[in-house]
């Protein structure tokens, strides 16, 4: 066996999306999207996200239209959106379908049932939110995702907030 340097799945530079490249060199938050209908659970990460202020203030996020989190989503109408921090790299990993999860990423961490959906104990901030479209227009290979924020919860901001870039976490 030989072991080589290069990570044995990526395809050669000349082969890789010049806009996912680019969508990688910016900085994102990492999010935890979830929620639940009729007993099931669903999650996933989702760092291309931002907040909009307003009355009602918003969240909108590009979800893949296939994963288990946009099926549930739709059916349920809410959701809890968190921000991780520092130390939530493996749970950012499982719910990102990169990492394993031995009996399911709901497992990794304890929770806390909302009337939006299942909320993760520990993080520094989560917004309970109803879904505002379930025909959201397409942008890129995404569903472009509205979410009307009905509900905050933020703890004391001492924990380093958790961002994405280039494939790699960091702190801030």
């Amino acid at each position: 066996m030989t072991i080589h340097g290069d990570h044995p799945f990526l395809p050669p530079e000349s082969e890789r999306s010049p806009v996912r490249r680019l969508r990688g060199r910016l900085p994102s938050p990492v999010g935890l999207w979830t929620t639940v209908y009729d007993g099931k659970r669903a999650g996933l990460t989702v760092s291309s996200m931002l907040v909009a202020d307003g009355e009602p203030g918003a969240v909108i996020g590009l979800i893949d239209p296939d994963s288990d989190l946009w099926e549930t989503l739709r059916q349920a109408r809410t959701a809890v959106v968190s921000l991780l921090g520092e130390g939530h790299q493996q749970l950012a990993d499982a719910f990102g379908y990169v990492a394993p999860a031995p009996g399911g990423p709901f497992r990794m961490i304890e929770w806390t049932d909302t009337a939006w959906g299942p909320a993760p104990v520990g993080v520094s901030a989560w917004a309970g939110c109803t879904l505002v479209s379930t025909d959201p227009p397409e942008a890129g290979w995404a569903l472009l995702v509205q979410l009307e924020i009905v509900h905050v919860e933020l703890s004391p901001d001492e924990t380093p907030a958790l961002i994405h870039r280039r494939g790699r976490y960091f702190s801030l």
